[in-house]
């Protein structure tokens, strides 16, 4: 609903007020009403100050130049546009005496009839008749006057939009409400503080305005219950009053015509007009709509106005909720169950240094409840500053978990949540005409979100950018990916502001230099974590304060059978039956195999007891990871569900991960072994921790890695306390004491270690994006970097300067880009450099350098011969590289699925240079003497997995046929859909690349979602995968339409094992989706509607300026 429509509901009490009925006023006495002038314009005056004030709807008194010289008064009805607010006041000539006392004065303290309320010929009616009866005598008068009048009343209608009226009988009747109807006597009136210029309207035009809108109104209408005058004529038809004046005769009531004489038989007096309205008027029904929502939704524009007010002033009253509307604090109740904020969030949000905008770096351990303060600085920007906001998460598992917790509040708050992660996303997104966005967005798609920004010269209508786990910053290729990101908005926007958090800093004035931040750290915990360390079967607590940073806790008293003890050396069962099944416990084990081992012990080791507790809701869990499966059910965890316990890593398909991460929560499962992973992943936490070894993988634990994994225990709100335990053995013990005790890693720069990855790549792009385009601008903008504050350290050997033209150089010879000397200048740092058609494509596209050369000659060789008789030529050049480098192939399943390919199909693989003999040679172990490319040979196998699997569309069947973990065939397919996306974005530079286009844009969709056409829709809404897709499908609900406009009540009994929380999260992120499209569409409209900026001829006057806005309105 548009705001015109929120202004004009307003609570209104009004005394019913006593009035004699129709007949008896017809049958008054004319002489007992007639009055002298000048007595009714005295009584007027003393009622007019017991009558409701008219807020900013001023009767003026307008002066028309073809009616100039009549001695007359005007009567004046506001009119209202499309959005309900008033557009014109149509003027109505009455002509009189001449005497200012012709007409009673309408003062801002009247109503527009005033007190005339009788329908008789002696009444204001009847006055108004006899005037025009008495002008229309004058002959001299009549014809000019009836030419002008409907000439200049026409072209004025002309202008106003169309009435919604209902015909009853013969007669038209126009709504309005009990108010004007009952206007016979002068009564209080109680109007809400908030009522606003549209309040006091007559209730005739807020019914009109009703009925234009009765369509897409979810706010409710008319009753359904029509009155008997009603039922007779339901037909509803769109005229538009005054035109009527000059179309043919209009019929009227039966009795009307009897008392009309001849002469006026042919036309409608203005009498006849206002007493037809009046008539209609007091028939009208009241609709009934809800003011309740509507009185909410006003509240809560206008508490954004003043917090807008508030953030931007220098008073340090922070309003109902740090500078945001009530409502906030409210959702937060709502969705969240969060009723107070910690002491240090509170500290945090009230910084000097937030309120004034400055960069900010926090720090606090896992589950000190970081995000809350994050989201409310979000909140802040989109509500109250009106800026888009980019918050960068590390895995897409978690925006996608943020995308679902946050489109509840975009909905009721009026801002967009848009993902950005995978193959998702937009570049560059689309500017929103009112709403704001909220992108959230993976490291990598979050980088190539910056550089369209920075491109489109839009990169100042980011207000605020939010990192999450920023220590990732000196992790490898991902670290300098998001390095640069931050680099190049520190340098392109000074108006951005970044907030950066994580719970393992230790170097933070490296950061705060880089970042220019402020930096705030507290160590609370919402509940307290105890450390403790079990070597054999005793146990220590952690303890700074002692001599060896341990102090004895106690001895494990379980009693082990010689069988269990063989089975379980660690005393494992006897930790973890210390807390399940009414508690849950996490156990970290070092690989992917040693989780399914742990968990299939620790079932073998416990008692038939476990197997009762929630046994129907496990069952449940069973049946839906059959569902989303395809009937299929990983042995392991059919054995280890029933009592409560799963695994947890990569092998897992993301349906079966989510299934299980649900059942976690809820409390169904009890015990997860997992990789460490787990810990930088989604929020899952525990009542105890235990840290099988001090290991991931073969690499001993590092002090980063060990405080994320122990911070998982201790569940706000419902543990006292959490606790962890880390098993070790004696030959590990003094690693483990320097462990526990030495302060956290140092973060540092990978943007040289990561060469095409980092440096190259980042100057790629400054010359690309202009940002830097020649040797002097580009080493003044690595100085800024995370890299230039640590070049000290770093860099040994050689100097920032060397580096820097060592890169350029490289790129240079690659063909990515070229340069050219300024004439007459023989220094080398004054030349520029211009970006290549190459360069561009590999920097838009971002490509790996190393592969962008390759990557080309591909395509460039696939024009010679593209296969389409299949999607195996296409599948094949979307395959990852890097993934290819580390596959390892079974040659005779290679060979087995090389027999089966069409003449077609075996045509790709000769043309990428692939033959049979060269497989079967390797299938039976022979010596081949011909070199041939591992990596293509490779890629080419990886390509066969895919192309079976979007035939197929079957992970697990697939997994069976190529013997690979079914975790390891989904992250080949998302690899595969992220770098299609790649490809796609790499040939729209490339003119030569024309086909791809068209072609690659399907297979990206298909390579998403990897399901029939049919569930594509469903899937696009976040955290709806296949299973469930295929669950809402077959229930119905076939659209994104559907969903959105689903009942989470009718979803829960419709939909097998939908918890109500899921169920509304659906229904909010397929709505939020939908807003999005609709508004999508609505920019699109406008842009093809808009007059263009560089139109030839004359500037448009603001006259046509105010005729295009009206039609960009009404679209």
């Amino acid at each position: 609903m548009d705001e015109g429509g929120s202004r004009i509901r307003r609570r209104v009490s009004v005394r019913k007020r006593n009035r004699p009925s129709l007949e008896s006023v017809f049958a008054a006495s004319p002489a007992t009403e007639l009055k002298h002038r000048d007595e009714k314009e005295d009584e007027e005056m003393v009622a007019g100050s017991r009558r409701r004030k008219t807020v900013d709807v001023q009767p003026v008194e307008v002066q028309l130049h073809h009616l100039s010289d009549w001695p007359e008064f005007l009567v004046l009805f506001p009119t209202f546009g499309g959005n309900g607010n008033p557009l014109s006041v149509l003027a109505w000539r009455i002509p009189g005496t001449g005497e200012p006392g012709g007409l009673p004065s309408m003062g801002s303290e009247e109503d527009m009839f005033g007190d005339y309320d009788s329908f008789a010929e002696n009444s204001f009616l009847a006055q108004v008749d006899d005037l025009e009866q008495k002008y229309l005598q004058l002959p001299e008068h009549m014809n000019h006057a009836t030419d002008h009048a409907t000439e200049d009343l026409c072209s004025e209608s002309d202008k106003q939009n169309t009435l919604n009226v209902t015909a009853v009988g013969d007669c038209t009747a126009l709504n309005i409400d009990d108010h004007t109807k009952n206007e016979s006597r002068h009564e209080d009136v109680s109007v809400e503080p908030e009522a606003d210029i549209l309040y006091d309207v007559p209730s005739s035009q807020v019914l009109f305005f009703e009925n234009l809108h009765n369509s897409s109104s979810d706010l409710g209408g008319p009753s359904t219950e029509e009155k008997d005058w009603n039922s007779s004529c339901p037909k509803t038809v769109n005229e538009e009053l005054l035109v009527n004046s000059r179309e043919q005769p209009q019929q009227t009531v039966e009795s009307s015509s009897k008392i009309r004489t001849s002469s006026d038989a042919n036309r409608k007096s203005l009498k006849d007009h206002l007493k037809s309205t009046m008539t209609g008027n007091a028939k009208a029904q009241t609709p009934i709509f809800s003011r309740t929502k509507q009185l909410k939704e006003t509240l809560l524009s206008e508490e954004i106005n003043v917090a807008k007010k508030t953030i931007e002033s220098s008073s340090d009253d922070l309003g109902p909720f740090y500078s945001l509307p009530s409502k906030v604090r409210d959702l937060y109740v709502q969705f969240k169950g969060i009723e107070k904020l910690y002491e240090w969030q509170h500290t945090c949000l009230t910084l000097k240094s937030v309120q004034e905008r400055k960069n900010l770096i926090y720090s606090l351990p896992t589950s000190g409840g970081k995000t809350l303060v994050a989201e409310i600085l979000m909140l802040q920007e989109l509500l109250c500053r009106r800026r888009d906001v980019l918050m960068i998460l590390p895995y897409v598992a978690i925006v996608q978990e943020k995308i679902s917790g946050l489109s509840s509040f975009g909905i009721e708050l009026g801002f967009f949540v848009e993902e950005y992660a995978g193959s998702k996303g937009k570049f560059p997104p689309i500017k929103r005409r009112e709403k704001k966005s909220l992108y959230i967005a993976t490291i990598e798609k979050g980088h190539s979100l910056v550089n369209s920004l920075i491109e489109t010269g839009r990169i100042s209508s980011l207000g605020l950018v939010v990192v999450d786990e920023l220590h990732m910053i000196g992790e490898g290729t991902r670290g300098a990916i998001l390095e640069m990101t931050l680099a190049k908005i520190l340098y392109t926007s000074k108006t951005t502001q970044i907030i950066g958090m994580s719970a393992t800093l230790n170097n933070v004035e490296d950061l705060q230099k880089f970042l220019q931040a402020e930096y705030y750290t507290s160590q609370f915990r919402p509940v307290e974590l105890k450390e403790y360390l079990k070597i054999n079967d005793t146990i220590y607590e952690v303890d700074s304060r002692a001599e060896n940073g341990m102090t004895f806790s106690r001895l494990l008293n379980y009693k082990y059978s010689d069988t269990l003890k063989k089975m379980d050396p660690d005393h494992l069962v006897a930790l973890v039956t210390e807390v399940i099944p009414n508690y849950s416990c996490l156990v970290f084990c070092p690989t992917k195999k040693n989780c399914e081992n742990v968990a299939e012990m620790i079932c073998k080791s416990l008692s038939k007891e476990y197997l009762k507790h929630k046994e129907k809701e496990k069952q449940e869990v069973i049946m839906n990871l059959k569902n989303v499966s395809g009937g299929n059910l990983c042995r392991v965890l059919k054995r280890t569900i029933p009592f409560g316990v799963a695994y947890h890593h990569s092998g897992l398909t993301s349906d079966e991960r989510k299934l299980l991460e649900e059942a976690y929560s809820t409390g169904v499962l009890c015990l997860f072994t997992c990789t460490s992973t787990l810990a930088a992943g989604v929020n899952l936490p525990a009542r105890r921790v235990i840290l099988r070894a001090p290991y991931v993988a073969k690499e001993f634990l590092k002090r980063n890695q060990y405080k994320q994994m122990i911070g998982r225990a201790g569940r706000a709100g419902i543990d006292s306390v959490g606790e962890s335990i880390l098993i070790l053995q004696e030959k590990d013990k003094q690693q483990v004491l320097e462990l526990i005790s030495k302060p956290l890693e140092n973060c540092y720069s990978h943007l040289v270690q990561e060469f095409t990855k980092g440096i190259q790549t980042l100057f790629l792009s400054l010359i690309g994006l202009k940002i830097a385009t020649n040797l002097d601008d580009i080493y003044h903008f690595m100085s800024g970097t995370f890299f230039g504050v640590q070049q000290k350290v770093l860099l040994k050997e050689k100097s920032l300067w060397e580096i820097t033209m060592e890169s350029l150089r490289y790129l240079t010879e690659k063909g990515l880009l070229h340069k050219d000397t300024m004439y007459g200048s023989e220094e080398e740092f004054q030349s520029n450099f211009h970006i290549t058609k190459l360069g561009r494509a590999s920097f838009k596209g971002t490509i790996d350098l190393a592969y962008c050369d390759i990557l080309y000659r591909d395509l460039k060789k696939g024009l010679e011969g593209l296969v389409l008789e299949s999607l195996l030529h296409l599948i094949y050049l979307t395959t990852p590289y890097d993934m290819a480098s580390q596959c390892d192939p079974d040659w005779m399943i290679y060979f087995r699925q090389f027999n089966q390919l069409s003449p077609a199909e075996q045509n790709v693989a000769a043309l990428v240079g692939v033959s049979e003999n060269y497989i079967g040679k390797k299938a039976s172990g022979q010596a081949i003497r011909k070199k041939v490319d591992k990596n293509i040979v490779n890629r080419l196998y990886l390509s066969f997995i895919l192309y079976t699997l979007l035939k197929e569309t079957n992970i697990w069947s697939v997994s069976e046929k190529f013997n690979m973990p079914r975790g390891y065939i989904q992250s080949l397919l998302s690899a595969a859909a992220a770098f299609s996306s790649c490809v796609l974005h790499f040939c729209e530079e490339l003119e030569e690349f024309w086909v791809y286009r068209a072609l690659l844009g399907e297979l990206t969709k298909k390579l998403t979602y990897c399901v029939k056409a049919e569930l594509i829709p469903l899937m696009e809404v976040t955290g709806v995968l296949e299973g469930r897709a295929r669950q809402l499908y077959n229930a119905g609900y076939k659209s994104l339409t559907h969903l959105a406009n689903a009942n989470p009540e009718v979803l829960i009994r419709t939909i097998d094992h939908l918890s109500r929380r899921q169920a509304k999260q659906i229904v909010s992120s397929a709505k939020m989706l939908l807003h999005e499209k609709a508004e999508a569409l609505q920019e699109e409209v406008e842009e093809l509607l808009r007059l263009p900026s560089d139109f030839p001829g004359i500037v448009a006057s603001s006259t046509e300026k105010y005729e295009l806005f009206i039609v960009h309105a009404f679209y």
